[in-house]
């Protein structure tokens, strides 16, 4: 039975997917030389046809091994199992999760509260990077995401509701809600501005919001052996 798993989408910088293609190729290229190096050393001239199916067979048995072991990196998803696997051990994560309220991680966007994390264009996440990964993996790291983030999450909220988050974020909250901007902005007027130091407590809130974006973005960093980010969680819950 085949595996089931999970589908992540994740924005990247271009030298980050660059970096991770690179490490793939060369973890297949490895593989291939030392599979056809096995097969050089155990096919014999005119060896019978039943004889010699059973040694590449043996052979793939030996690479499936080998994959799993971490000897050979596999394909890209078996590199980002890995190395997501270890950032979730790294930032005392991989654990049994509860699984959180029905719809709260079906809802669509970003985390409520929390901005862009990098701005998509020149310097910022230019490309996607698609991920597939087993599904009880893929379920640990959706759950770790949200209960890392809850507290944090529902402070914003209330940070919100006190100051409000501005007309840009107002009109970008209007149009998922179906709301008229014109009211939204209305709404956003009339509210007091926030001092300095609510807008501070606003910011250190941001920062301890864990995405499954910054999870998998660490796994990018991590698999490609650059030095890793300071994310939210890499010291534990």
């Amino acid at each position: 039975m085949a595996m089931v798993r999970l589908k992540f989408h994740v924005a990247v910088t271009a030298d980050a997917l660059r970096r991770l293609n690179e490490v793939a190729k060369a973890e297949r290229d490895r593989e291939d030389t030392w599979i056809a190096e096995r097969r050089r050393e155990r096919l014999e001239p005119g060896m019978p046809r039943r004889a010699a199916a059973a040694v590449r067979s043996e052979i793939r048995a030996e690479v499936a091994r080998m994959r799993r072991s971490g000897e050979f990196g596999g394909t890209r998803d078996d590199l980002m199992t890995r190395a997501v696997r270890e950032e979730l051990q790294a930032r005392h994560l991989d654990r049994e999760w509860p699984e959180p309220p029905e719809g709260e991680l079906e809802a669509p966007g970003r985390r409520w509260g929390t901005p862009p994390s990098q701005p998509m264009g020149d310097g910022g996440y230019t490309d996607r990077l698609s991920v597939n990964l087993p599904q009880p993996l893929g379920e640990t790291v959706r759950r770790a995401a949200y209960w890392t983030s809850k507290d944090a999450v529902e402070a914003l909220q209330d940070w919100a509701d006190r100051w409000g988050d501005g007309a840009e974020v107002a009109l970008r909250e209007a149009g998922r809600n179906d709301v008229p901007a014109d009211l939204a902005l209305l709404v956003a007027a009339g509210r007091p501005s926030a001092p300095m130091s609510a807008l501070e407590i606003r910011e250190r809130l941001r920062q301890q919001i864990l995405t499954t974006g910054d999870l998998l973005r660490a796994a990018i960093f991590r698999a490609t052996e650059q030095s890793q980010p300071g994310l939210p969680g890499a010291t534990g819950c």
